[in-house]
């Protein structure tokens, strides 16, 4: 009886256990569409998990305004990818607000049932790149490591692993894994005006940038494609702001514009995310005073 008690002891801890240690590759769940890799503790070690995503915020391609070259392009890139075709790394860039993240995610929602994958990776763990790499070399799927607001500062040890994975790794990363990062910097590092003190010209009237610049340059410069996004005009903002407008119920009516402007204003920016926000406020704020009338 001792023993048999003991036995039952023993093996609700190992079911405990067993929830704590990591997954291998055979227990990830491969139907979702996005996943996302994590650092978890366990008994003082680290470990990365590939979760699944199972609510993805997708987005529709018609809905992105303003950046037709830039959908096209990386669109194509993409269909070029899942199609088994070569193609590139992708650096979006530019003012923030502007649609470069939901254009990854219209990928996702566009060739997805072709076999894309999407795995969010923050900025902390692109050290672990070449782990994810491994773990879906085997994989049918074609997966896009995807970089939000990618920045970095000298020494950070994500730099040097996207750096390798990008170009120059003696680890290959196969042919089903880009990766696609949007950034607010160009050169995804900080330009400082000292940078360009050490910069020299010889004897032709050649500039040289200083080793400082060619080493900020050097990461950026892996991405094959390239794809900036620019502030919308008053006449753009007004535009993709009404287009949200009607999408949640809204009426536009004669102060709609007004207070289309002065919201941005407020929020010192004229962009997609500040148009939508708006037409969140002003269909759900119309249809309070709405009810309150009646």
């Amino acid at each position: 009886m001792a023993d048999a008690k003991l036995e039952q002891k023993l093996e609700r801890l190992l079911d405990r256990l067993e929830i704590l240690l990591p997954k291998t590759e055979d227990e990830v769940d491969w139907s979702a569409a996005a996943f996302r890799w994590r650092r978890k503790q366990y008994l003082g070690m680290s470990y990365g998990v590939l979760g699944p995503i199972h609510r993805v915020a997708l987005v529709d391609p018609d809905s992105i305004k303003n950046a037709d070259q830039q959908k096209a392009a990386l669109l194509r890139n993409t269909e070029q990818f899942v199609r088994g075709l070569p193609a590139n790394n992708v650096l979006l860039t530019g003012a923030r607000g502007t649609g470069k993240s939901s254009l990854i995610r219209a990928c996702l929602k566009q060739f997805a049932d072709q076999g894309l994958r999407l795995i969010e990776v923050d900025k902390e763990d692109l050290k672990d790149l070449i782990d994810i790499a491994q773990r879906i070399a085997d994989r049918p799927e074609k997966f896009i490591v995807f970089c939000d607001d990618l920045s970095f500062e000298f020494g950070e040890g994500g730099y040097k692993a996207l750096k390798a994975i990008l170009d120059g790794s003696v680890a290959s990363t196969g042919d089903n894994l880009l990766v696609y990062a949007t950034s607010n910097r160009r050169h995804l590092m900080p330009e400082k005006m000292q940078d360009n003190l050490a910069s020299s010209m010889d004897e032709d009237g050649e500039l040289h940038p200083a080793e400082t610049i060619e080493e900020k340059m050097s990461l950026s410069e892996r991405f094959g494609l390239w794809l900036s996004f620019y502030p919308f005009s008053q006449k753009e903002y007004l535009a993709v702001a009404e287009g949200w407008t009607k999408h949640f119920g809204g009426e536009i009516s004669d102060r709609w514009q007004t207070e289309a402007l002065q919201f941005a204003l407020q929020r010192g920016s004229r962009s997609g995310r500040v148009a939508y926000q708006f037409a969140r406020d002003w269909a759900g704020r119309m249809h309070l005073e709405t009810e309150h009338d009646n």
